[in-house]
């Protein structure tokens, strides 16, 4: 089963585009396969402008629907398990048992704060205790 994890920011104003490619740096180190789980073209959009542009130093390998790339954007979920899921939709991932991490992001604002409860309650509904990074 996936661990689920939630980084809440409550202080940082910082938006989910730029706190994903801090993460997936961080998780990159590690040799992680990543994939964006988003449907709305203009964040995939985003996403992908960001992970060029984020960090001076070093490239986030990256691509569209590119299942080859370390890091994937996609308005679909993987085939494999051996991802790492950023989930940017409305609704709590319930393929739970295919993936080996589902990470989401709560921006600091009520919108957000509102939909990231709606999925922690669901993630519980699944059978997940899901653990919480206060930021």
């Amino acid at each position: 089963m996936a661990k689920v994890s939630f980084y809440l920011f409550e202080k940082s104003n910082e938006r989910q585009v730029e706190s994903t490619c801090r993460l997936c740096r961080k998780i990159l180190k590690k040799s992680e396969r990543i994939w964006l789980y988003c449907d709305h073209p203009e964040l995939q959009q985003q996403l992908d402008e960001q992970l060029w542009t984020f960090d001076a130093c070093s490239f986030i390998p990256h691509g569209i629907d590119q299942e080859q790339a370390t890091v994937c954007i996609s308005s679909r979920l993987p085939e494999q398990a051996d991802w790492i899921v950023f989930n940017f939709n409305n609704q709590a991932l319930e393929q739970i048992d295919k993936f080996v991490h589902i990470i989401e992001i709560i921006e600091n604002n009520e919108a957000a704060k509102q939909l990231g409860r709606k999925k922690f309650k669901q993630y519980r509904q699944f059978g997940i205790e899901p653990r919480t990074f206060k930021l």
